[in-house]
């Protein structure tokens, strides 16, 4: 792709988001988009929001695991930039209905970083070394492509299909939970509806951060001190409306819940 259409693709995204409405995939109108064009729409996109006020506050890991990659047909991780407007506090109702299109809820682990990490050769002890806290989140993830028929070239220019997010209300250093086995349990309108475990994310947590942090070190860009990092979801996505509510619980780390409106 030329500069002037990934620019226009970006600005596309950008009005999608803007005026609730979905796009064609870019793979269905551009034979040779790569993933590194994706990666530079997916910048123009993000730009546009920071000059409408945004501020970026972290990053996240999608499609880290089996099950999702199965739902979505997506069988490699992808990345987006989280910003200020996507964040909403344990027991604040999220207006989906008002700010997403498609929405789908996935339970994940939120690491908070106290150090930068900058890649590429990054471990899993730097990253865990880096970390000040985990915590219990809910990814709200939307996509600005029609009836999410994205391949990875289509998640990644859209931002990695970042939506909104929640953190819970308990905090713990990543010293004191064993990430790998710690389980998880989704729950929606009270009825237990999935469950996983820490190895559901590329085998852990942490290999999805360490992922994130030299994938992104390829571009030049850092995982920074007091960023939010989503290291991606151990269970199915679930499809959410108005009026739901949903909590997700992670053994040895707490619980977040949310109401949507």
């Amino acid at each position: 792709m030329n500069p002037k259409q990934i620019e226009k693709c970006g600005d596309e995204l950008y009005e999608a988001l803007t005026e609730h409405k979905t796009l064609k995939p870019f793979t269905e109108r551009f034979d040779d988009i790569t993933i590194e064009d994706a990666y530079h729409i997916s910048l123009r996109m993000v730009d546009r929001r920071v000059q409408a006020g945004a501020k970026i506050i972290g990053k996240k890991i999608g499609v880290t695991s089996k099950a999702v990659q199965n739902m979505l047909n997506v069988h490699q991780p992808d990345f987006g930039y989280l910003t200020d407007d996507m964040a909403f506090s344990q027991g604040e109702e999220m207006p989906i209905s008002e700010r997403l299109i498609q929405p789908k809820a996935e339970g994940e682990i939120a690491f908070i970083l106290k150090k930068d990490l900058v890649g590429p050769g990054i471990t899993n002890a730097d990253v865990l070394a880096a970390t000040d806290y985990v915590m219990p989140c809910f990814e709200i993830v939307d996509s600005r492509i029609e009836d999410w028929k994205i391949k990875i070239e289509d998640t990644v220019a859209d931002n990695a299909s970042c939506g909104l997010f929640v953190l819970g209300d308990r905090a713990v250093k990543p010293s004191e939970v064993d990430l790998a086995t710690c389980g998880m349990v989704v729950e929606k309108n009270g009825k237990v509806i999935s469950t996983g475990a820490g190895a559901a994310a590329l085998g852990s947590p942490v290999n999805c951060v360490t992922w994130l942090a030299n994938t992104l070190g390829e571009f030049g860009i850092s995982l920074k001190a007091g960023e939010v990092i989503l290291s991606g979801s151990l269970v199915p996505l679930e499809p959410v409306q108005a009026g739901d509510f949903m909590t997700v619980s992670i053994g040895g780390i707490g619980s977040a819940s949310v109401r949507f409106t």
